[in-house]
């Protein structure tokens, strides 16, 4: 922790995306640190004014990422450190709308970049997707080198795209790049809706007497990574010199089956509305994630310790504190 707070002393810091899920707990974890200034530089797209990190070192930034003067605004103290968390989220909603994703996911992040790049920033942390970025060919344990071209939705695309960009910025112009590719992020701060997680839409519709949709029979695994977890790592990698040009996996490093987390869920809200099988969808062909976290636990000291049960009472304990304005905020239609 003192490397953490020593690397990151009177550094200013961008976050685009910085009142979502992922940004608002990274907020929160650079404001507690020795920092000068977090800008937050969001749409609120699918994000909420309730739920936007406060404070007396962060800026908020109501603009969006493919505005110059909202960039301009963004880059004029010329920020240190820029964690590129803005995006056009979700598979399903990618392939509902795959030009917006594009727009969104491809030339916002090439804006973002150009920025950087004019205020020579120390670092570049771009959010990836582990999720995305490998392919049914890719061997399990998912390994940082087995990327995949073989990608079944746009936001896959376009965040291997974001990859692209980022190497193309670091082998040409020397910015120091790092990619962090997420898996299956859950805890505190995620409102449910259409396009959001299954974990914050199962304690949503569990909280409200309804029974949970799983697509698939329930066998199927994911790589559930606590967003403390995820928030540490991106923290070694804004400060650790081995991060830059590398790209590493933030997940668990463990499967948990849907179905043991969908009767978690009931158990912990006491709802009694049981479980529905769906079909699945046509795009999701992983019926099994996990993440190869080696590379990073020897390169940055990425290393998570929250386990799965006790991460989903925190995420619980989070949507009674804040009931009210999640029933307000959520959107299924």
């Amino acid at each position: 922790m003192k490397e953490i707070q020593e690397g990151f002393s009177g550094k200013t810091v961008l976050v685009t995306g910085g009142a979502g899920a992922i940004g608002g707990n990274l907020v929160r974890a650079l404001h507690d640190l020795d920092t000068k200034k977090i800008i937050i530089l969001d749409n609120l797209s699918s994000s909420y004014a309730w739920n936007i990190p406060r404070g007396p070192k962060i800026q908020f930034i109501h603009g969006d990422i493919l505005n110059d003067e909202n960039l301009k605004w963004a880059f004029r103290d010329k920020p240190d450190i820029v964690y590129h968390l803005a995006a056009h989220f979700a598979n399903q909603n990618s392939v509902d709308n795959p030009e917006k994703d594009l727009l969104v996911n491809g030339l916002g992040i090439l804006k973002v970049l150009q920025y950087s790049q004019l205020v020579n920033v120390e670092r570049f942390v771009y959010s990836s997707s582990g999720c995305g970025v490998y392919g049914l060919e890719s061997k399990m344990p998912f390994e940082e080198h087995d990327v995949s071209i073989k990608l079944h939705t746009p936001y896959q695309v376009t965040k291997l795209l974001g990859e692209l960009y980022t190497n193309y910025f670091h082998n040409l112009y020397k910015l120091p790049i790092v990619n962090a590719r997420f898996f299956n992020s859950f805890g505190p701060g995620e409102v449910p809706g259409k396009y959001r997680n299954v974990i914050p839409n199962f304690f949503y519709w569990a909280m409200k007497g309804l029974p949970l949709p799983i697509t698939g029979d329930g066998t199927e695994t994911r790589d559930w990574t606590y967003v403390g977890d995820i928030v540490n790592g991106l923290l070694a990698m804004g400060i650790k010199e081995k991060a830059i040009g590398e790209a590493f996996n933030l997940g668990a490093g463990k499967e948990q089956r849907v179905i043991d987390m969908a009767n978690s869920v009931l158990n912990l809200t006491g709802s009694k509305a049981g479980i529905v099988y769906t079909e699945r969808r046509d795009w999701d062909k992983k019926t099994h994630l996990l993440s190869c976290i080696t590379k990073g636990q020897n390169m940055i000291g990425y290393q998570p310790k929250m386990t799965f049960e006790t991460g989903l009472k925190e995420t619980y304990g989070w949507f009674v504190e804040n009931w009210k304005n999640i029933e307000k905020s959520a959107e299924f239609s």
